[in-house]
């Protein structure tokens, strides 16, 4: 049995509560002013929060009910130091189906962010700590902007996923180049950083696509190894099992919360850990 040190993801009060004692804002607040959540490194664990109450040893938290989606999530070893992959040098932004890593890690990615946000998932990623990257259209990010600042002061990533969702493959470079970086300045005025990250709708992407991104600051284009879908992980490979560097894609759809859960859990069968795509592409 290994020896890595494990860790038990605390629960802790609810977000906008935990936002209101700090001092931060969520809203129209600019998130350079709010305090930044992020997964505990094994050099530097986070301190434990206090419950604001000590529930019964006996007591089951009702089913479904955000108590029992954090009481559902694995106990995991601590990720390891990342180590940035190598990126391209030839001018073009990288591309990955898995990032080239044998670190014990997955990444967790949520898509588009127009159909359905579900409130209980801030609170849930807030208490379980779950690294997550958002790759997002422009427009549901500008419609939205609280929803999805609330996850990034929680820790999660705002990447970029095009203006208007549609297949680039084919396309010109110049309009590729206004899909991505139109959504890449917008998203960078309505967060405060620029996307470095992009996933093309569709999975969908030739050479111009790989060349436009780069033009516009993207580092890598990311596809995917799993998707997670109404709390059931579909893999891409007849293992059945999640691998290191592997990718799992699911949508802000009304099952976001089955969904992460179904995530965590198959990376913990793994003997996986997850974290942040962009500890490991700088």
């Amino acid at each position: 049995m290994s020896a890595t040190p494990t860790r038990r993801i605390p629960a802790v009060v609810p977000l906008l509560a935990l936002l209101a004692l700090t001092g931060c804002t969520v809203g129209p607040a600019h998130p350079a002013h709010a305090r930044r959540i992020t997964v505990p490194q094994p050099t530097a664990p986070a301190p434990t929060p206090t419950p604001s109450a000590s529930p019964s040893a006996t007591a089951k938290p009702p089913l479904k009910s955000l108590a029992w989606y954090v009481a559902q999530v694995p106990t995991f070893p601590e990720a390891p130091i990342p180590q940035p992959v190598p990126l391209p040098t030839t001018g073009t932004a990288a591309f990955w189906h898995r990032l080239p890593t044998d670190h014990k890690v997955a990444f967790i990615t949520i898509d588009d962010g127009g159909l359905a946000r579900p409130p209980g998932a801030i609170d849930f990623i807030w208490q379980a700590r779950i690294p997550v990257t958002m790759f997002l259209n422009s427009p549901a990010a500008a419609e939205h902007t609280d929803y999805f600042r609330q996850i990034q002061v929680a820790g999660g990533m705002v990447e970029n996923h095009t203006i208007n969702h549609t297949s680039l493959a084919g396309r010109s470079y110049d309009h590729q180049k206004q899909e991505i970086c139109g959504a890449a300045d917008r998203l960078e005025a309505l967060f405060g950083t620029r996307a470095t990250l992009f996933r093309p709708p569709f999975g969908e992407y030739d050479s111009t696509t790989l060349q436009a991104a780069h033009d516009c600051g993207t580092k890598a284009v990311l596809h995917w190894t799993e998707t997670v879908h109404e709390g059931k992980v579909r893999y891409q490979t007849p293992e059945k099992v999640v691998h290191p560097g592997d990718i799992l894609l699911m949508h802000f759809r009304p099952a976001l919360m089955d969904d992460l859960l179904a995530a965590l859990k198959a990376i913990h069968r793994a003997g996986l850990t997850p974290a942040l795509l962009t500890d490991y592409i700088r």
